[in-house]
């Protein structure tokens, strides 16, 4: 059983960075399904599908990497909130991820968005997770 999906998400993405595999097979969830869709608006991964086939789905995520150093776009992915601790931001106080290069994605009532969207549509909510 797991109690953090997002947790769970976040790190199958961080094992397969540091495995190098192209495409990383994921449970979906709605949650899930935006956070994977910021991701890719932002250009942290290549290209993504959601499969309805199954029950619950799936999400495959085709990860992005440089051609000439095989990095990954994602350097690093930090669960903030969690089940046992929740932490919440007032639109005044986002955080700024490496000073503006990272982005920061949160749960808010207009969807899931970065600091920065919530910031022009003046709405904070819970900080889900450190990109950069």
């Amino acid at each position: 059983m797991n109690t953090d999906p997002i947790a769970d998400y976040l790190t199958r993405l961080r094992n397969a960075i540091k495995a190098n595999h192209r495409i990383v097979e994921i449970p979906a969830s709605k949650i899930k399904k935006e956070i994977t869709r910021v991701l890719h608006e932002k250009g942290y991964i290549q290209s993504y599908r959601f499969d309805d086939s199954s029950v619950q789905g799936t999400i495959k995520i085709a990860l992005k990497y440089n051609p000439s150093t095989k990095q990954s776009a994602i350097v690093n992915l930090e669960r903030v909130s969690k089940p046992g601790l929740r932490k919440y931001s007032h639109f005044e106080n986002l955080p700024r991820v490496l000073n503006g290069l990272g982005i920061a994605i949160l749960s808010t009532s207009k969807g899931v968005v970065t600091e920065k969207e919530a910031k022009s549509l003046n709405v904070g909510g819970e900080v889900l997770c450190y990109v950069y």
